[in-house]
């Protein structure tokens, strides 16, 4: 169940929708001006692995610490 990212841009209010399915159609709508004029901002997440402290992102070039 993920939740996603948004910027409303009536506003530029940013923030979090939960959605219980990643195949549902889901009605998004600015929390602070009640706008439908969102767009999905692209997330980063990350993993953290059994490793030592290991952490990394799912971006390209993004940050990653621990051995390797």
């Amino acid at each position: 169940m993920p939740i996603y990212e948004y910027r409303c841009t009536e506003c530029g209010e940013e923030f979090e929708k939960f959605v219980r399915s990643m195949t549902a159609e889901v009605e998004v709508a600015c929390p602070k001006c009640g706008s439908p004029k969102v767009e999905k901002k692209v997330s980063l997440f990350g993993a953290r692995s059994a490793g030592e402290g290991a952490f990394s992102t799912s971006a390209a070039g993004g940050c990653s610490t621990g051995s390797t």
